[in-house]
């Protein structure tokens, strides 16, 4: 079968060393599996997620990610610019939206591209990497690969913020979006039902209000695990590395005992598929799921 191409947008968290450096490395045994090719766009900029809005003016935070458009425009014509991160896919898209919508911006836009040589000319759509599997793979797809189906492991879906409000995934809910645990069920796992799937993990307020973010993270993990989970599974880097990495801060503030693996979709998936804990990067968790190590070394 040919591989369906895809111009992929890594995002800074997803680089090489970075914290999110084993979700890409998960994802590559997943999209082969698939048939999914993913073309780096080459010379990517950061999307200013972090710090677009920080009083920066509308046109900066725009020229940013109509940068990366117009590089996918140019060098890989004809193909979806693809996000694994939602901060990105969310900056994007709002980018390639608003410029369609507005002449004036995307005449504006085009005259910052055109000091770095660069044009945009609204061909290229913004996509999660969850839409394409979704929509172009489909549920039956990603299910037909499955060789290790990781029977046995309960998972709770945390989708979050970002993969659900203001765009969303086609059809889904915003209150109860089920595609996650749709994908959970796809590779053989037990979907758990709990009420934290979209609350907020605190994002960027774990460092300037990391009391109201650490009361979010303690509330999403003690319902995953009285509803029976094993493992939190997400489709974003922020709200992995911000449920993962501050469970020890909250048990010695509050002398609980949380040890919740937090894991994105594409590890689970990789395993499933036949990968290796290296294949799935696995070790780049520091919550590790022993039961998921175990169907990893089969």
């Amino acid at each position: 079968m040919a591989k369906k191409n895809y111009a992929f947008y890594p995002g800074c968290s997803s680089q090489k060393g970075a914290s999110a450096s084993n979700f890409v490395t998960s994802i590559g045994m997943m999209c082969d599996k698939l048939d999914i090719q993913l073309n780096e766009i080459p010379d990517w900029n950061c999307c200013g997620a972090s710090i677009g809005y920080g009083e920066g003016g509308e046109l900066p935070r725009l020229a940013l990610n109509a940068r990366n458009l117009a590089l996918a425009e140019k060098n890989l014509p004809g193909q979806d610019l693809v996000s694994g991160c939602p901060a990105c896919w969310l900056s994007t898209r709002e980018t390639a939206e608003r410029l369609h919508q507005h002449s004036d911006l995307m005449a504006e836009t085009n005259v910052a591209l055109k000091e770095a040589g660069l044009s945009f000319k609204g061909g290229v759509k913004a996509r999660h990497m969850v839409e394409v599997l979704i929509e172009d793979v489909g549920f039956a797809g990603m299910k037909a690969q499955v060789v290790k189906p990781l029977e046995g492991l309960k998972i709770a879906g945390y989708v979050g913020c970002q993969t659900n409000r203001p765009f969303g995934i086609a059809g889904e809910s915003f209150e109860n979006p089920m595609y996650l645990d749709k994908m959970i069920e796809t590779v053989g796992a037990e979907a758990v039902s709990y009420d934290q799937k979209v609350t907020c993990c605190g994002g960027a307020l774990a460092f300037s209000e990391p009391e109201k973010s650490q009361k979010q993270i303690r509330d999403i993990v003690e319902s995953a695990y009285d509803n029976g989970a094993e493992m939190i599974v997400t489709p974003c880097q922020l709200c992995q590395a911000n449920v993962e990495i501050y469970q020890s801060e909250i048990n010695k503030k509050h002398g609980t005992k949380l040890a919740m693996p937090v894991m994105y979709y594409s590890q689970l998936m990789t395993v499933a598929y036949g990968g290796n804990s290296k294949q799935a990067g696995l070790d780049g968790n520091i919550i590790h799921s022993q039961k998921l190590r175990d169907i990893a070394a089969k």
